[in-house]
């Protein structure tokens, strides 16, 4: 059975870290590109970063840039999503998902059909 599921969130203070996990089975986890995708309460889906297969190429999110790192261990068949200088609108469910995606849609969230269930993140005092 394929599975991705997340782990790691929480509440944390604004200006504080988390790192999100991912853990993969039932695939070949270093043929797949990963992402990770946010849902805000009441909103709808907005990606947030990818990584390639091989952990060579990640892309992030212009609102992400400069606090949010994307990594993988294909060794341990999981992604990880560090976040740092977290704000209140960072608040979300984050869903990492896999896909056989080109580069040219690797920003897409729409190119990754297999999801996680969703782990909370809650930034506030």
């Amino acid at each position: 059975e394929v599975q991705l599921v997340e782990s790691g969130g929480g509440l944390v203070q604004p200006g504080g870290s988390l790192r999100l996990s991912c853990a993969a089975s039932g695939f070949t986890f270093d043929d797949y590109a990963m992402s990770w995708v946010r849902q805000a309460p009441g909103k709808g889906l907005e990606w947030v970063s990818a990584i390639s297969w091989n952990g060579v190429a990640t892309y992030y999110a212009d609102a992400m840039k400069g606090r949010f790192t994307i990594s993988r261990d294909n060794a341990k068949n999981t992604v990880y999503l560090q976040m740092n200088s977290l704000k209140p609108e960072d608040t979300a469910v984050y869903y990492c998902a896999s896909g056989r995606v080109i580069v040219s849609s690797m920003t897409s969230k729409n190119a990754y059909d297999v999801w996680g269930q969703g782990t909370q993140v809650t930034v506030s005092v």
